[in-house]
């Protein structure tokens, strides 16, 4: 079972949002810190991203931010957490989120929480790092994209062996329980051999 030091939320940086979803991401930052667990998060002050940041501070959690210098300049960037890191790119922006993190989860978002998502989901599958990938799915919100990763499953662009590599649940403790237990399979159990 692993446990956790650090974990990376994504989520949606939108204001125009239903009032469950800021409820959602207040639950997870206060949850995260009541457990000891630090944030890793975009950086900005607006939206979910806020909202996740600003409960897990009050909570008494630390709470780190990666911003690129493009968006810290429209002054979009959290000044109250613990360490602000002002990059130079989106590209660094994620490496370093993921450096700096033992696990991911996904709280409802747009374009930006999907390349995420989909991105570290990658580098799970090939081994470019060893750690658990997870869906927040508050009020169904991931429904549709869980449907479409089960369908590409049954089409064969994702192998059986990674079905199931994104866990998902509607609750925070559900789901961290699944991340702690999540199996990873080895990129030497698929990889075909030359």
């Amino acid at each position: 079972m692993r446990t956790f030091k650090r974990i990376c939320v994504y989520c949606g940086s939108s204001d125009a949002i239903a009032p469950a979803f800021r409820e959602a991401a207040r639950g997870v930052g206060t949850t995260l810190a009541q457990r000891g667990i630090d944030v890793v998060f975009g950086g900005g002050r607006v939206g979910l991203m806020g909202e996740v940041a600003n409960a897990a501070l009050a909570a008494g959690g630390r709470v780190y931010g990666v911003i690129p210098r493009k968006l810290q300049q429209l002054e979009l960037g959290h000044q109250g957490v613990d360490e602000l890191f002002v990059v130079e790119s989106m590209h660094a922006r994620k490496t370093l989120m993921a450096s700096l993190s033992d696990a991911f989860i996904a709280l409802p978002g747009g374009f930006g929480t999907l390349e995420e998502l989909a991105e570290v989901t990658t580098w799970t599958q090939l081994g470019y790092h060893h750690k658990p990938v997870g869906l927040l799915n508050v009020d169904g919100y991931f429904d549709h994209l869980l449907a479409f990763i089960g369908h590409a499953a049954d089409q064969g662009f994702i192998r059986p062996l990674h079905r199931g590599l994104i866990e998902s649940a509607d609750t925070l403790p559900v789901l961290l329980e699944q991340l702690a237990h999540a199996e990873l399979p080895e990129l030497e159990r698929w990889m075909p051999k030359p």
